[in-house]
């Protein structure tokens, strides 16, 4: 894709730059690692409806990869609500967190200690949660937050500090 001209205004003389919404179109513009938190509930409420109403079969929306379920079943945590598709009480959160030092493919996180400690390192990391159904393979992405380089700690819906 051709890059995007540049348009000069006539009474400042300041030279815009057009930004494009596709993929790589904000390349160089560096993000905080202290940024805040990204919740995507808005999308999953959206999928979930579209099943719900039949645009979206039950194999488009259960599609977790074998190592998503298995961490699911072995390290997950489960959480109170049911899943959205089977209507089951087996809904489980799984965190992944990316970063230097870590393994390309991220690690994949099994307890709140080890959560804890990864969240109080001196590097950057981006923690992103998961919630998956073992019983049907329902996955979606909830929440990513960064952690980790003097990032904020993160705080409870009550305003209280998550305990680790």
């Amino acid at each position: 894709m051709a890059p995007s001209p540049v348009v000069p205004l006539q009474a400042d003389r300041v030279t815009l730059r057009g930004v494009g919404f596709h993929p790589g179109s904000l390349d160089g513009i560096s993000t905080s690692p202290t940024g805040g938190q990204v919740e995507y509930r808005l999308a999953r409420n959206a999928v979930v409806s579209e099943f719900k109403k039949g645009r979206l079969s039950r194999l488009d929306v259960c599609d977790a990869h074998p190592e998503l379920l298995r961490a699911a079943r072995h390290v997950g945590s489960q959480i109170s609500e049911p899943c959205p598709i089977c209507e089951e009480p087996a809904l489980t959160e799984v965190t992944f967190v990316f970063g230097a030092r870590l393994p390309s493919g991220g690690r994949c996180v099994s307890s709140r200690k080890e959560l804890a400690q990864l969240e109080r390192r001196k590097e950057p990391v981006a923690c992103y949660v998961i919630e998956v159904c073992p019983l049907c393979s329902w996955n979606h992405l909830t929440r990513m937050y960064p952690a980790g380089a003097g990032a904020a700690p993160r705080r409870t819906a009550a305003g209280g500090r998550v305990r680790s």
